[in-house]
C-alpha cells in the first residue's frame, strides 16, 4: 500500500509552476540510537516504526563527516548564513561527551566561515552532571531538558527500564543548567500535554525550573491510534492549554512557550517558527546513527517507514531530499491539505495541525489533525483574547 497520498504529486510540475523548495536549515543528527529510559509514551519506542532496532548503536565517525561534508554543500550552495544542528537520540549524552566535542569540532571545520554553526541538544537530563554541563559550556550546546510537570506526574511516565522514576535526577541537572555560568548553555524546557494532569501545578512546576523557553507538545497520535481522552470531554486538550495560556497571556509572562508565541504571531498575521500550527515550510531535515536522511521522526507514530527518503549522506545530497514527496507536501502550504481543512476559518492559524497527526490509513496525511476540535478551540480562544485586547484600539482610530 502506498501511505503518501502524494503519489499522483508531480513535482517538476510544482517546480515549473513557479514553486521552489525551502533549503534545509535544522539537520537533527540522531548520534545514539539507544536511552536510559523507558517512557510510555515515546514516539521512537513505542510507536508504529521500529527501524531502531535494525540501525548502528551510535552514529559512526564516518557518517558524521559524511553528513558535514553534505551539510556544508548545501549551506553552501543555498548561501545560508547559519544552520542549526540538534544532537537528538535516543539519548545524545549516551554518545559521550569527549565524542560530542570531536564532532562540534568536526562540524565547524567541515562548515563554511560564512555559515554560523548554532547546536543544540535535546536531553532528558538524567547525565547531565557538572562535567558533561562544562563540555556544553565549552563548546556552545544548548540543552533543551524533557519534563513532564510536578514530580508525580513526571514519573509516572517518565521511568528507568527498572521502572523508578527520573525527576530527582532531571531536578539535578536543571539546578546545574540555572547557575549563571550555565544558563547560556540551558535552553529550555520540553512538556508532553496531559489532560490528566493539573495544568497550573504543571505550569507552576516548569516556573519553577526558571527556563529560558518552555515548548508544549500535543501527544504524537494518528487517526489510527487517537490520542487518550478522558471520558466525556470533547476537547480535554484545548482546556488544558487554555488554562496554561491565560495564565500565561495575563501575566505577560518574559518565559517564551513556542505554542502561544506561535498562536499569537498567526492570529495576527505573522507566521510560525514550530511545527504544530501554521503553513510554514518544514525547513529540518533528520539524519539516522546509519546515515539516513529522513524526514521529521515524529512520523514515526504513523507506519513503519514513514519518515523515509531512500537517500543516505553515505551517497546523496540534501538536495536530492527537497524532491522527496513527503518533503515537497510539508513545503507548499494549503496545496497540501485535504478540502476539510481548506473549508475550516482557522485553516490560517492552524495550518492542519502537525503533519504527522493528519495520518488516517487510506488517506495518508490528507486529513485533519487528529486533535482537530482541540485546535479549533483553542485557536479561537487566542483569537477572541487578542481581539478584545485590540478592540479599545481600534474604537479609538
Amino acid at each position: 500500500m502506498n501511505h503518501w497520498p502524494y503519489s499522483e504529486l508531480d513535482v517538476a510540475a510544482l517546480r515549473a509552476g513557479g514553486h521552489r523548495p525551502v533549503p534545509f536549515r535544522e539537520f537533527v543528527l540522531k548520534i545514539h540510537q539507544r536511552c536510559n529510559l523507558a517512557c510510555d509514551y515515546c514516539y521512537m519506542y513505542e510507536h508504529a516504526d521500529q527501524s531502531w532496532k535494525e540501525r548502528p548503536r551510535t552514529m559512526s565517525d564516518e557518517v558524521r563527516d559524511a553528513a558535514f561534508a553534505r551539510l556544508a554543500a548545501h549551506a553552501g550552495r543555498h548561501r545560508l548564513p547559519a544552520v542549526r544542528i540538534v544532537l537528538h537520540g535516543g539519548e545524545p549524552l549516551l554518545y559521550g561527551t569527549a565524542r560530542l566535542a570531536e564532532l562540534v569540532r568536526a562540524a565547524r571545520a567541515a562548515l563554511p566561515a560564512s555559515c554560523r554553526v548554532e547546536f543544540a541538544m535535546q536531553t532528558n537530563g538524567v547525565l547531565l552532571d557538572e562535567p558533561a554541563v562544562a563540555v556544553l559550556r565549552e563548546h556552545g550546546i544548548t540543552a533543551g531538558v524533557s519534563v513532564d510537570g510536578t514530580a508525580a506526574d513526571h514519573d509516572r511516565h517518565r521511568r528507568t527500564p527498572g521502572g523508578h522514576g527520573s525527576f530527582a535526577a532531571v531536578e539535578r541537572a536543571l539546578r546545574l543548567l540555572r547557575r549563571p555560568e550555565n544558563r547560556p548553555v540551558y535552553g529550555g524546557l520540553l512538556c508532553t500535554v496531559n489532560p490528566a494532569t493539573d495544568p497550573i501545578a504543571t505550569y507552576a512546576q516548569l516556573l519553577a525550573f526558571d527556563p529560558p523557553a518552555i515548548d508544549l507538545l500535543l501527544p504524537h497520535a494518528t487517526w489510527e491510534h487517537p490520542p487518550w481522552r478522558p471520558g466525556g470531554t470533547a476537547t480535554p486538550y484545548a482546556g488544558w492549554l487554555i488554562a496554561v495560556f491565560d495564565r500565561w497571556y495575563a501575566a505577560r509572562s518574559p518565559v517564551r512557550i513556542r505554542l502561544f508565541d506561535d498562536a499569537l504571531s498567526l492570529v495576527l498575521g505573522g507566521a510560525a517558527r514550530g511545527e504544530q500550527l501554521g503553513l510554514s515550510p518544514s525547513a529540518t531535515v533528520v539524519v539516522e546513527s546509519d546515515g539516513a536522511i529522513e524526514q521529521t521522526d515524529a512520523l514515526k507514530t504513523a507506519y513503519p517507514g514513514a519518515c523515509a527518503t531512500g537517500l543516505t549522506v553515505l551517497r546523496d545530497d540534501f538536495d536530492e531530499a527537497l524532491d522527496h514527496p513527503g518533503i515537497v507536501a510539508r513545503q507548499i502550504g494549503r496545496a497540501a491539505l485535504g478540502d476539510e481543512c481548506l473549508g475550516c476559518p482557522a485553516v490560517a492559524v492552524c495550518g492542519g495541525g502537525h503533519y504527522a497527526h493528519r495520518y488516517r490509513p487510506g488517506t495518508g496525511f490528507r486529513s485533519p489533525s487528529v486533535h482537530c476540535a482541540d485546535l479549533r478551540v483553542f485557536v479561537r480562544h487566542v483569537s477572541d483574547r487578542v481581539a478584545a485586547d485590540l478592540a479599545p484600539l481600534t474604537a479609538r482610530q
